[in-house]
Parts: C-alpha cells; structure tokens; sequence
C-alpha cells in the first residue's frame, strides 16, 4: 500500500502575512540639482511677479498723480501769447472759453487754434502744449489789411477790409491794424462763397502790377478786375479757368499799353481767355463808327 499524504493544516486568516519591504535607491547627484534649480528658477519667477505687478500699481498711481497734478494748468500765468500787438492773453483766454484748473492733456490744440482763428482779428494761430514746466503756448500772427472792401448785407452795404487770403475784417475788428502802405485796391460784392477766388487773385496781384485798382463780384457772380493801365477787365464766372484768365490779363496788362499808345479800352472781356476781345472807343480813332459806339475785335492770346 502506497502512504497517503498528510493534509496541510489551514492557514489562519488572521495571522500576518510576511510584508516585502520596497527597495529604494539612490538619485543620481545630476537629477538632484536640476530638480534644485527647476525649483529655484520658479520661485525667483514667483517672486519677478510679484515684484512687476507693485512697480506696475506704483506707476499708474504715479502718473495719475502727475497728470491730474503735476500738467495742470493752475492759473493763467501758464499761458503764453505772443506774436501780437493787439491782443491781450487775457483777450485769449476769453475767446477760448479757458476755465482753470485746466488738465493739460484734456487740451485739443488743433480745436482750440480754430476757435481763435474764428472769434480774434488774427491771420494765423499756433497752439502748443509744453511739459516741463506745465504750460500752454499760443502763437499769434495779426491780420494786415491789405484792402477796403464792401459787402451787400439786408441792412444794407457794409463797409470793412480784407487781409491777403480774402477774409473779411469788419471795422471793429480792423481797430489799431490799419491799411497797408500804399494800398488803393478796393473789393466791391464781397461774399463767402467768392473768398476762395479773392485769394487767388491777390495772390496774383503783383503779376497784375501796381495799378490793380478794384476787384468786383457782381450779383450774378461775375468776376471783373479795374487796372490803370487797361481799365475794365470781365473774367467771367468763377470756375476752373480762372487761373489762366489771371495769366492773360497779366500779359495783356504788361504788353497791350504799349501797343495802344496811350488810348485805354473801354473793356476787356477775358470770359474766353482763348480768344481776348477788346471794346474801343471809336468816335475818335475810327471813322466807321462815328458816336462814340464800341467795336469789339478779337485780340491772340498771349
């Protein structure tokens, strides 16, 4: 007979069961230092942070301090004038409706200059804003008559000047500018709308020459020039041909005496200044048309 084997007694649940203790080893020495300086590179970050966030607070606090203080306009002591004899700083500060304390940077110089260009007796006005020191600068250049002028209004005609871009210069406004030297033009129909065209003349008044009389807009917009030499001229409506009307009349005005040796046309009619047309007084120099009646003749351009 075979022996039969020995059943193993069972096991306790209770008791322990033998635990294994993990083997740890040993971190090489080069993870531990970039593990070292990945953690020192993020607290210096932590710490650049918060440093650039406080600067940051300082200085929005600083420059609100300093624009709400330190560029204000205190008094009217900050503003200077100059370039005009007539007119006051405390004339400016009155056209330009300045209240202070003014915040410096709350000023629009370019507003501020058209609104002085529009209420003073002034050619030209430059505003400038300076920073240290706090301070407000306006550049003023006076109006220089350079003409009497009239204009139609429902009361009636008005009489005033001009200066050399064709603005209208009332009497009240003209008080201590006075007339340039030597200056006989008048402008007769003066008006707004006809201010562009009256600037481009006077800018051509010295090819004109001295003896430019009068310039004249008439109801129905026409323009015609008075010269001592050649009297009446018609330039005709106001449009896109007016600069070349303004060449022929100088060189008419220049040549054309000579040629009529001392006799002055009756008019000059420029409305085409392809084809000039002169109106002569033939009661003397022409026979054909005894009483004085006008013949008309076709004049080349020059």
């Amino acid at each position: 007979m075979m022996p039969m084997p020995m059943p193993r007694p069972p096991s306790d649940p209770a008791a322990p069961s033998p635990s294994v203790e993990p083997t740890t080893q040993p971190l090489p020495p080069g993870v531990i230092r970039r593990r070292e300086l990945r953690q020192q590179r993020r607290a210096e970050r932590l710490r650049n942070g918060w440093r650039l966030l406080v600067f940051s607070g300082l200085s929005a606090g600083l420059g609100l301090v300093l624009l709400r203080q330190g560029w204000m306009l205190r008094d009217s002591s900050l503003v200077e004038v100059s370039g005009s004899r007539l007119i006051s700083r405390e004339q400016v500060i009155q056209a330009g409706q300045l209240r202070f304390p003014l915040p410096l940077l709350e000023l629009r110089p370019r507003q501020l200059a058209a609104q002085l260009a529009t209420v003073l007796p002034v050619e030209q006005v430059r505003v400038s804003r300076l920073i240290l020191p706090a301070r407000l600068r306006i550049e003023l250049a006076d109006r220089q008559a350079i003409a009497r002028a009239e204009r139609r209004r429902r009361q009636g005609s008005e009489q005033g000047f001009i200066d050399r871009f064709g603005h209208w210069i009332s009497r009240q406004q003209s008080a201590g500018i006075g007339l340039a030297p030597g200056s006989n033009l008048v402008v007769l129909g003066w008006q707004e709308r006809h201010r562009a065209a009256l600037a481009v003349v006077l800018d051509h008044r010295s090819a004109l020459g001295p003896g430019l009389r009068q310039i004249r807009f008439d109801l129905d917009g026409s323009l015609w020039l008075t010269t001592a030499e050649l009297g009446p001229l018609r330039l005709g409506p106001v449009d896109g041909r007016l600069e070349r009307r303004l060449e022929v009349a100088a060189n008419l005005n220049r040549v054309l005496p000579q040629q009529m040796r001392g006799r002055l046309p009756r008019m000059t009619d420029l409305s085409d200044p392809e084809q000039p047309e002169l109106s002569l007084a033939d009661a003397v120099t022409e026979p054909a048309n005894p009483g004085g009646t006008a013949a008309r003749k076709p004049f080349k351009p020059l």
